[in-house]
């Protein structure tokens, strides 16, 4: 069985999720790795300041790797620093926080079978399970909020609402996957059981884009 192994890293409830699932089944985390674009300073997958994911990696305390790289570059640039970490830290494998979407998985197989290493999705359902997944976070003692929503799926009024018993009334009546699986909403995790100390963040503003909004968060010191 593979056991060292990179894991991808966003900062939100699923990769942290799928962190936890594999801590659970005895896997060694030798680094979390996330893609940042060039000279932005902010991460590809929620536009996260990489100051807030160098927080949780400390927290976490397991190294994280900033794989810098354009959107036309995106995939080459994964497997090469792959094929770097795995010398490095001498991993065998790569996990991803993905749900259900096929293209999402055949991406990451691709990736990892061209670095030379095993594609591993802990967290893998059928779509019609998101809900209960979905409840797995929000009862595992993880912290996470919105940080992110999809102005076609989610208004405003959704950015800062913690993933609690009360978000998870309000997600089920709502028509999109509750799990935010197409980009309906992206979270950041500041607590939870694997963290030595919790993420510390002041709300600052909420700024748009062509299709979403965004909570800005800023590390306390």
């Amino acid at each position: 069985m593979v056991k060292r192994i990179a894991l991808s890293w966003s900062g939100g409830k699923d990769s942290c999720l799928a962190l936890d699932s594999l801590v659970n089944q005895k896997y060694e985390l030798a680094c979390l790795v996330t893609t940042v674009p060039q000279e932005m300073g902010l991460t590809f997958a929620h536009g996260e300041k990489i100051e807030m994911i160098e927080r949780q990696s400390g927290s976490l305390s397991i190294p994280v790797h900033f794989i810098r790289c354009t959107f036309e570059s995106y995939t080459e640039a994964f497997i090469e620093d792959l094929i770097h970490l795995k010398q490095k830290y001498q991993i065998e494998g790569i996990a991803f926080g993905d749900i259900y979407l096929d293209g999402h998985r055949e991406w990451g197989e691709k990736v990892a079978v061209a670095a030379g290493l095993q594609a591993i999705y802990p967290l893998w359902i059928q779509q019609e399970e998101s809900l209960n997944l979905l409840k797995t976070f929000i009862n595992s003692g993880y912290k996470a909020t919105v940080i992110r929503v999809r102005e076609d799926a989610l208004d405003d009024s959704w950015l800062g609402h913690d993933l609690d018993a009360a978000f998870f009334e309000k997600i089920r009546d709502k028509d999109i996957c509750p799990l935010g699986e197409n980009g309906e909403y992206h979270t950041f995790v500041y607590d939870g059981p694997l963290f030595q100390n919790p993420i510390q963040f002041t709300k600052e503003s909420i700024t748009s884009n062509e299709t979403s909004k965004r909570l800005e968060i800023q590390p306390i010191d």
